[in-house]
């Protein structure tokens, strides 16, 4: 059976692989919703998992937990086979898919008792409501919690276990900036303990702020693989200088004095706005400033986000595939 239940580190001092998906296949019929995805998570870290709707995140997610059984391929879950190992993974994984829920009847204080007995070692209880910032709701019943203190509960149910790798499905969707922002600070405080968590999200400012890793899945498949702000590098790293000038001899003097391909403006009311794309923002800007003859205005630097590398992977894997299907559909015709 084998297994990796003991430190956080491999024999020659590196991290450990807490999830290895190699050459995972998972169809429904005719539909294939995973085709053929490899990836690993090292232990220690926050990874997330960013994709379309019906991109198959969830599925992704589940057949990492054992909950569904891959068509083909393997995946490995601190060494153990998730469906057939159900013993060892539970004791070591927490699991928070988008449909959990808890007794509505039991108070915060019972529902984390309550979870907590089904461990043999197991966090505190007010230890772990402390964490999740619910000491002035520990008496109240959970259907009397408003949304995003019942998101709170939910994860509290995952780490009274103490689990190795925490799995969180849109663990965020539909709470209030506020709530998010206490979620994301738990979820810190879980890399800070040591313990890996793997989550999905459709917001891009969270997975910048808090993911060591990401990976993005559209049609089935891995489209990009790294830390938020290697992926924007690699992407060109190219930001946008708006300004504003007065005058067209301003205007013409930025034409000189910028790459006239790379720069775009629109007049209005008060002179011209004009917008820069560049790698380098903090040069352009100090020539412009430094040019008495431009007397720029409102300056603004626009890097590229993680949004914007999404938002172009996707569209490149929609278009690759509505491709694909219509060659298909043509020979299928001509046979």
């Amino acid at each position: 059976m084998g297994g990796i239940v003991s430190g956080e580190r491999g024999l020659d001092g590196g991290r450990v692989e807490v999830v290895s998906v190699r050459s995972l296949v998972k169809t429904y019929g005719d539909r294939t919703v995973l085709g053929g995805v490899d990836f690993g998570v090292e232990s220690g870290i926050v990874f997330g998992l960013l994709g379309p709707n019906g991109a198959g995140k969830s599925t992704l997610l589940e057949t990492v937990a054992g909950l569904r059984r891959p068509t083909s391929g393997s995946v490995r879950v601190l060494g153990f086979d998730p469906r057939r190992d159900r013993k060892e993974v539970t004791r070591l994984v927490s699991v928070q898919p988008q449909s959990a829920s808890v007794f509505g009847f039991l108070t915060v204080l019972e529902t984390l008792r309550l979870y907590a007995s089904f461990h043999e070692d197991h966090r505190g209880v007010q230890q772990t409501i402390e964490q999740v910032g619910l000491v002035e709701q520990e008496q109240v019943q959970a259907r009397n919690l408003s949304g995003g203190q019942l998101r709170r509960l939910l994860v509290g149910v995952a780490l009274i276990g103490r689990p190795r790798l925490v799995i969180l499905d849109e663990p965020s969707a539909g709470l209030d900036p506020e709530a998010r922002q206490q979620l994301l600070g738990i979820i810190r405080s879980l890399k800070a303990d040591g313990t890996t968590v793997v989550f999905s999200t459709h917001d891009m400012t969270e997975a910048t702020q808090i993911c060591d890793r990401v990976v993005i899945i559209a049609e089935g498949q891995i489209r990009a693989d790294g830390s938020p702000s290697r992926l924007i590098e690699d992407a060109g790293g190219t930001s946008t200088l708006h300004f504003d000038v007065v005058t067209s001899d301003a205007l013409e003097r930025t034409q000189a004095l910028l790459d006239p391909e790379s720069l775009s403006w629109v007049k209005n009311t008060e002179g011209f706005h004009i917008s820069y794309t560049t790698t380098d923002p903090d040069h352009a800007l100090e020539v412009l400033t430094s040019d008495h003859q431009i007397r720029g205005r409102r300056y603004r630097i626009e890097h590229l986000t993680l949004e914007d590398f999404y938002l172009s992977i996707v569209r490149e894997s929609r278009t690759e595939h509505e491709k694909a299907a219509t060659e298909h559909e043509k020979a299928a015709t001509r046979a």
